[in-house]
C-alpha cells in the first residue's frame, strides 16, 4: 500500500521560497513594526503575542537576515532626560521616579544637563537624541516649557513627554503638574490663620512654575480681598542663596511682614537662615511656607510647612508613558495635583 503523503500545512510557502518578515507579519495578523520589535527583544511586545509570533516564525523557517536587522532597528533601549534646573534635589528625585518606570522593562536612563541660556542648546540636545538613538526623552522644567525644542524632537522623529504646570502640548505628551492650584491653597491657609500681611519670594519668570505658582498664591489671597503690596513680591532664582538675597530685603527693619510664602523649599532655608541672624523666631514672629517638600523640607528646624509636589512620582508617570506602544498614546491624560503638608513653620501672627 503506497505511504500516504503528508498533509501541507496551511502556513506553508510556496517551495523554494525563503520566508520574509512580510509574510510573517502576514500571517501572524500583525504589523511588521511589531514583528520588527520581536525580532530585536524589544519589551513593547506583550508576552502571548511575542510568543505566537515566535511559534509562526520557527514554524515557517523564517530567519532574520542579521545585517538587516542592523539596519532596521533605529531606535536603542535608551530613554533620555533632558534638564536645566538650579535645584539639585529636584532633578534627583525625577531621576529616582524616571528609573522607577522603567525598571525591569529593559530600558536605561541617560541623563543630558543643558544650559537653556545657550544660543546652541537645542542643536545639542539634537546631537544627544540622534547619537544614542534614543527611544525618547523626558523634557523637565524648564526645557520642556521650550517649544523649539519639542518641535525638533518632533521633526526627528523622536518621542517626547514634557512635564510642566499647565498644558503646554497633546496630552500623551504631557504630565500636568497643576502648580497654580499648590500655591492657591498655601495662601488659603496662611489667610486661615489671620496672616493679613503676607510677602513672596517667586521663582525666576523665564520658568513657567514661577508666574503658575505667584499667580495662584495672589488669586486665592484677591477672592478674600488681600492685597500683596509689589513690594512685598521678590523675584528670585529658586536657589538657597537667592532666597537669603530676597529674605535680607523682605525682613530689614521693622516693617516686616508676617508670612513669606517661596516658590521652592530651597528659597524657604534662605528665609531660615536670614530669620535666624536677625533674631527673629519662627514660627512665633514670622511663618513660613515652602513649595516642593523635598527632604529638606522635614529636615529643617522647625519643620517647614510646604506644598508637595510629587516629584518621583511625576518622573515615573513621564518615563512609563515613554514606553506605552504609539497607538495607545492617546488614551494618555496624566495629572499630578500638589497638596499642602502642614508641619511647625506656621502660627498666627502675633
Amino acid at each position: 500500500m503506497p505511504a500516504r503523503k503528508k498533509a501541507a500545512s496551511p502556513l506553508a510557502l510556496p517551495s523554494g521560497k525563503a520566508a520574509t518578515i512580510n509574510d510573517v507579519a502576514r500571517l501572524s495578523g500583525v504589523s511588521k513594526k511589531t514583528v520588527s520589535r520581536i525580532i530585536n527583544q524589544s519589551p513593547l511586545v506583550k508576552p502571548d503575542t511575542r510568543e505566537r509570533v515566535e511559534a509562526l516564525m520557527r514554524e515557517i523557517g523564517y530567519r532574520p537576515d542579521p545585517m538587516a536587522r542592523g539596519l532596521a532597528f533605529r531606535r536603542s533601549f535608551l530613554i533620555g532626560m533632558v534638564y536645566d534646573n538650579p535645584t539639585a534635589q529636584y532633578i534627583v528625585n525625577m531621576q529616582y521616579g524616571a528609573l522607577d518606570g522603567i525598571r525591569d522593562s529593559g530600558f536605561e536612563l541617560v541623563v543630558h544637563p543643558c544650559d537653556s541660556h545657550a544660543a546652541n542648546y537645542i542643536d545639542g540636545v539634537r546631537r544627544f537624541v540622534t547619537q544614542q538613538k534614543l527611544h525618547g526623552v523626558l523634557l523637565v522644567p524648564r526645557v520642556s516649557e521650550d517649544q523649539d525644542l519639542a518641535d525638533m524632537l518632533s521633526e526627528v522623529g523622536c518621542r517626547y513627554v514634557r512635564i510642566a504646570p499647565v498644558a503646554m502640548d497633546q496630552m500623551s505628551r504631557m504630565v500636568v503638574t497643576h502648580d497654580r492650584d499648590g500655591a492657591a491653597e498655601a495662601a488659603e491657609y496662611l489667610y486661615a490663620l489671620g496672616h493679613r500681611d503676607i510677602a513672596l519670594i517667586t521663582g525666576p519668570n523665564r520658568y513657567r512654575s514661577a508666574p503658575e505658582r505667584t499667580g495662584g498664591f495672589l488669586g486665592a489671597l484677591d477672592r478674600y480681598g488681600v492685597k500683596v503690596p509689589r513690594s512685598r513680591i521678590i523675584e528670585a532664582a529658586y536657589t538657597f542663596e537667592s532666597g537669603v538675597a530676597a529674605a535680607e530685603k523682605l525682613l530689614a527693619g521693622k516693617d516686616r511682614p508676617s508670612a513669606i510664602f517661596t516658590g521652592n523649599d530651597e528659597m524657604a532655608a534662605g528665609v531660615y537662615k536670614v530669620a535666624m541672624r536677625a533674631g527673629i523666631s519662627i514660627p512665633q514672629q514670622l511663618s513660613v511656607v515652602g513649595f516642593d517638600d523635598s527632604p529638606l523640607a522635614s529636615r529643617l528646624w522647625p519643620a517647614l510647612t510646604t506644598v508637595r509636589r510629587p516629584t518621583r512620582d511625576t518622573g515615573r508617570l513621564a518615563a512609563s508613558m515613554l514606553l506605552q506602544p504609539e497607538e495607545n498614546a492617546a488614551l494618555t491624560n496624566v495629572s499630578i495635583r500638589p497638596h499642602l503638608i502642614v508641619r511647625d513653620s506656621c502660627q498666627p501672627p502675633a
